[in-house]
């Protein structure tokens, strides 16, 4: 049955740090091809999303910049707001949590279950830190992971190893607001009990077999396990108030109120219609919203006929397919999501994608080392989507798809049509002569690929769509070379006006069906033809442009990406690697103490290494030969992987003259030379500043 609407949502994201290509790819890029389709068959469709602006994240980036909660967001809001315009998601609404009709409309939905006597009040042990004077969301304890020995996991989850953890667990725990160890303390909170509204939940599963089956599997593998009642309230001083007498201190969970963003952000959506509009709001350019005039935010969220469509990454599925529908079904007066389809992860040069490690493709920086290349990156993260499984981004396979696919087929076929047509008949297009079987072949193809991509996106296969729109460019490419209107334009020039009239069809084709996958594309190419914004409904036909259409200037859609450009690109990932690793390291903890008695034990002189030599049959040692004043000795170091012999010889080194001798691979070592040890590992001479004379005592 074909919906009379629909409602299409994107994650909001968290407003602690800018957005990524892993959000794009598992998120954000499908769900704006899929709105943007439906647009171009005329759809009623409302596409809503906005940032999670509470919640630990948030508090700790705060804590993290020496700046306010409050400031945190509203810096990362615009960034990310003004990014997905950037970019082309064409958002009906971008709204944030932190607006008051979003407290209002989250409390109120709270409040009404509360009336309704779904929650149920538990009291539970939970950390307490007694120097900060508040309880301890999961993420501010720090430990030492119980399965890889990570000293900074977070009661979560450990990064290192990827385990996901409970602070119970947590070896060591600390708070990360005072590092003091902290206590157990009973606090009260209202669950939503799940366990009892299971058989609602897991009938209301399985009546979508339809469903991508990594979202399936999660959702099986939870309903198996057994639901469990859960908290919807935190204690917390960062968020939405709990709304009931004596709850100083209480939020809201981030995961119950979250959801109910996209709620308020349809009536923030409505009500900035009634003023005229507001920041927030902006709508696609190609094709253009429409939204019925007697419609209001209801209509999309409470009326049957209207399909609720969730676009997630696959860590929120459990939220947005069990506990989000059960809060709806415990409401009783909205409609349920009808599909999820949430994404895998993607990998980023052979690693994970985190935002704390700086590990990342971050929009804004690509907006700004790509100008006016947006659909390259749109093309790429579509073409390389985690539709099932995960899938990795590389610069070089960017540079590739960029080079091969978008430049040479598809830019060269749509610029080799209009180029022609201003060649032989001055732009306008030619009227179509006989038709051979050649030419039927291409027709017949044009006439298949609108069903074929169309049900490819309907069901949520968005990489196979965009091969087959490829396809088409590709079967244009193949037409020019096996006619060679080039050849024939003295010769049989009837034919080649058949030729260029079915080739600009296809360049019109291209404009329609691309547009979801590449806007700014398809814009370019219904300019370059002269035409006005052309619906679903016309591709697949011969026809969207008549005899005569005059052309404009033939313009290069993509150009061709340098190796420099990519290699500047891996460096920068480089250095950030480097510089999260220097960051992350942990200085060895100091010694017990000793006595100064014991230290004046320690006779250490300032000498010059006269020779140095590798040790045979070994990668790490040196024998050295140092002056010091007193003789001339013989000392074994371990710096081999550090320095070559040559290298050293005339340096002056500290070294502890009266260490025990003792025999390493045969031969005598006779003190020990100073070195410091950097975070990395690498080792450096202890030296003097300037000149001292051989045999001078350190002190």
């Amino acid at each position: 049955m074909t919906p009379k609407r629909y409602t299409v949502t994107a994650a909001l994201i968290y407003a602690n740090g800018p957005i990524h290509i892993g959000h794009l790819a598992g998120c954000y890029l499908p769900a704006d091809t899929y709105v943007r389709y439906l647009r171009a068959k005329g759809a009623d469709v409302l596409f809503v999303s906005g940032t999670d602006e509470h919640g630990v994240p948030i508090t700790l980036r705060a804590q993290k910049e020496g700046i306010t909660p409050q400031q945190v967001v509203d810096k990362y809001y615009k960034l990310i707001r003004d990014s997905f315009a950037d970019f082309g998601i064409s958002f009906d609404v971008y709204s944030r949590t932190s607006k008051r009709v979003h407290h209002e409309t989250a409390q109120e939905f709270f409040k009404k279950l509360y009336d309704k006597g779904v929650f149920a009040e538990e009291e539970t042990e939970q950390y307490y830190d007694e120097k900060a004077g508040q309880f301890l969301a999961d993420r501010y304890i720090v430990g030492t992971c119980p399965n890889c020995g990570n000293p900074n996991a977070y009661g979560d989850q450990c990064e290192r190893c990827g385990s996901t953890l409970s602070p119970m667990e947590l070896i060591n725990p600390h708070s990360m607001l005072s590092g003091e160890k902290p206590v157990l303390r009973k606090t009260k909170n209202w669950y939503l009990p799940l366990d009892k509204m299971q058989p609602e939940i897991e009938a209301y599963i399985n009546a979508h077999p339809e469903w991508k089956t990594n979202v399936a599997g999660q959702c099986q593998s939870w309903l198996k396990q057994g639901l469990q009642p859960r908290a919807m309230t935190r204690d917390l001083d960062w968020g939405i108030k709990v709304p009931l007498p004596d709850t100083d201190g209480k939020v809201l969970y981030v995961w119950f109120e979250a959801p109910i963003g996209y709620i308020s952000a349809s009536k923030d959506y409505f009500t900035a219609k009634k003023m005229g509009a507001a920041p927030e709001l902006y709508t696609a350019t190609l094709p253009e919203t429409v939204i019925p005039a007697d419609c209001t935010w209801e209509t999309y969220w409470r009326m049957p006929g209207t399909k609720l469509v969730h676009f997630i990454g696959k860590d929120n599925i459990v939220f947005h397919c069990v506990i989000f529908p059960a809060m709806l079904m415990a409401e009783g007066g909205y409609i349920l999501p009808d599909n999820v389809p949430a994404n895998e992860f993607m990998n980023l040069e052979g690693d994970k994608i985190s935002t704390s490690r700086n590990w990342a493709v971050w929009l804004h920086e690509y907006l700004q080392d790509f100008p006016g290349q947006q659909d390259v990156l749109r093309y790429v993260l579509a073409a390389n989507a985690p539709e099932t499984k995960d899938s990795e981004f590389t610069w070089k396979d960017f540079q590739t798809r960029n080079n091969s696919e978008l430049a040479d087929n598809l830019g060269n076929f749509i610029n080799r049509v209009v180029t022609l047509t201003h060649k032989y008949y001055h732009g306008a297009v030619p009227p179509r002569g006989q038709l051979y079987d050649i030419d039927r072949e291409l027709i017949d193809t044009l006439a298949k690929a609108p069903a074929a991509i169309g049900e490819a996106i309907e069901n949520y296969r968005f990489r196979e769509a965009l091969s087959l729109v490829m396809d088409v460019s590709r079967a244009g490419n193949k037409y020019l070379a096996d006619t060679e209107p080039w050849k024939k334009a003295k010769d049989d020039p009837e034919r080649v006006k058949t030729v260029l009239n079915l080739a600009a069809q296809v360049v019109a084709n291209l404009a329609v069906l691309a547009e979801p996958f590449m806007p700014f594309t398809a814009q370019k190419i219904v300019r370059m033809l002269g035409l006005p914004y052309l619906r679903w409904r016309q591709a697949g036909g011969v026809d969207l442009i008549e005899t005569g259409q005059v052309f404009g200037p033939a313009e290069i859609l993509f150009s061709k990406i340098e190796d420099a450009t990519i290699a500047a690109q891996v460096q920068k990932l480089e250095a950030a690697k480097q510089a999260n690793e220097a960051a992350t390291q942990t200085v060895s903890p100091a010694k017990e103490a000793v006595s100064f008695d014991d230290f004046q034990k320690m006779d250490i002189r300032v000498g010059t290494i006269v020779a140095a030599e590798a040790v045979l049959k070994t990668q790490k040692l040196l024998k050295l030969t140092i002056d010091i004043g007193l003789d001339t000795r013989t000392v074994v170091s371990g710096i081999a992987e550090h320095y070559k012999p040559e290298e050293i010889v005339g340096k002056q080194v500290c070294v502890l003259a009266n260490l025990a001798p003792r025999p390493l691979k045969g031969i005598t070592s006779q003190g020990m030379i100073l070195m410091a040890e950097d975070l990395d590992g690498k080792l450096v001479f202890v030296s003097p500043e300037s000149l001292v004379s051989n045999g001078g005592t350190v002190r």
